[in-house]
């Protein structure tokens, strides 16, 4: 993941955890910040910050 990370013209959607306690190495994207990763990305530059606090998508 590091090395996709510091790699040129290669864009994340902002991510975390989803839940630390039960699932120590799962991570899961930002989704609602698609769009916005794009735009920045079409002018070469990473929506930031790429890795964001615990969080939870709400049903």
């Amino acid at each position: 993941l590091m090395r996709l990370m510091a790699t040129k013209n290669i864009y994340f959607v902002p991510f975390g955890q989803d839940a630390p306690e039960k699932k120590p190495n799962s991570m899961v994207a930002r989704m609602e910040l698609l769009e916005d990763t794009v735009l920045e990305a079409l002018q070469g530059k990473q929506l930031q910050p790429v890795v964001v606090e615990k969080f939870r998508y709400m049903n």
